[in-house]
């Protein structure tokens, strides 16, 4: 199954049995069953009509505005959500939520230091205080009596500390003096407020087919105005998918400051040309596989995310130890 961008002005309908996008060059269809879920990252026009036929084929809809920030999701009915799947998803956020939410924290960690230990095999020997300090010194945190807002504290110093490790291996020009969101205020933030987010929007996607509830979160703080769940599950994944891919694209010099991030935004935003470097080099990621040691197969990292649904769904139903994916076990 596909993910479609559209970064042109157009408009968007149902022709037949297939997705019909009309842009200043014509019209291009799209078959219905390739498509898993479509970007918009520009002003397209569609009806309740095209809307309907979207939630029928079970495809999610992401919209950006103008500036690359993420407006929201078009998200179809639930086919496969469960009653009793969310009783019991309800009564673990209520009885063990801090062990999830540990677990969590202790897979970040954990795929951090796989992530940065290649720049210190590659000499940015400066990174081993820092690699010594996710390898011990967090474990240890985690096994004490916390509660919530420790747990949440424990994981802002391991973000915190991640980004000022950036100094040691990555060009002057994509350093990170601190971490901006709202809006991003340099590159780096730029880079990584788009990639979070592509991973959050791929994650609310993955969850929509399982039998999840979106809504119901243990590490974030459940909300009503976002699936608190996605953030929550995204987030072992985030050192693998999105830092491993900006590291790369930066220095290989993929992505340029003054040729792929617009000027008159004081190069905090990424243009249309940025965008698409990194959502190919995003997706080739996404796509890229590796052997499942327990499933015996080949599973791309998209399907991994996945698979930490079902992993969350045997913790909840057969209590199940929910270990979020780890880079180093591949699993």
């Amino acid at each position: 199954m596909k993910t479609r961008y559209i970064f042109s002005i157009g408009e968007l309908k149902r022709k037949d049995n297939s997705i019909a996008f009309k842009n200043e060059k014509g019209w291009v269809y799209i078959p219905v069953e390739g498509v898993r879920e479509i970007y918009f990252f520009n002003e397209v026009g569609l009806n309740s009509k095209f809307l309907d036929f979207a939630a029928r084929a079970g495809i999610t809809l992401h919209f950006f505005n103008y500036y690359g920030h993420y407006s929201g999701s078009f998200y179809p009915k639930e086919q496969l959500i469960s009653g009793d799947l969310t009783i019991k998803q309800s009564l673990a956020y209520i009885e063990k939520r801090l062990i999830v939410a540990k677990a969590i924290v202790s897979a970040i960690a954990r795929n951090i230091y796989e992530v940065l230990y290649h720049y210190y095999r590659h000499g940015s020997s400066e990174l081993k205080p820092f690699l010594d300090w996710l390898r011990k010194d967090v474990e240890k945190m985690l096994q004490k009596d916390l509660h919530i807002k420790q747990i949440l504290f424990v994981e802002g110093q391991i973000w915190n500390r991640f980004y000022d490790s950036f100094k040691h291996f990555l060009p002057e020009d994509f350093l990170l003096n601190k971490r901006v969101k709202r809006p991003p205020d340099n590159p780096m933030n730029a880079l990584i407020s788009f990639g979070n987010t592509l991973l959050y929007t791929k994650t609310i996607t993955a969850i929509y087919h399982t039998h999840l509830n979106q809504s119901i979160s243990f590490l974030h703080e459940p909300q009503e105005a976002r699936f608190s769940l996605s953030l929550d599950l995204s987030e072992a994944f985030k050192p693998i998918l999105v830092f491993k891919t900006i590291f790369e694209l930066v220095n290989r010099k993929k992505l340029q400051v003054v040729k792929h991030f617009d000027k008159k935004l004081n190069y905090a935003l990424l243009n249309e040309e940025g965008k698409k470097v990194f959502i190919e080099a995003f997706e080739n990621r996404l796509n890229e596989k590796f052997k499942h040691p327990k499933l015996k197969r080949l599973v791309s990292y998209n399907t991994a995310i996945k698979l930490d649904g079902y992993k969350l769904i045997k913790f909840l139903v057969e209590e199940k130890e929910f270990t979020p994916f780890l880079l180093k076990e591949k699993m």
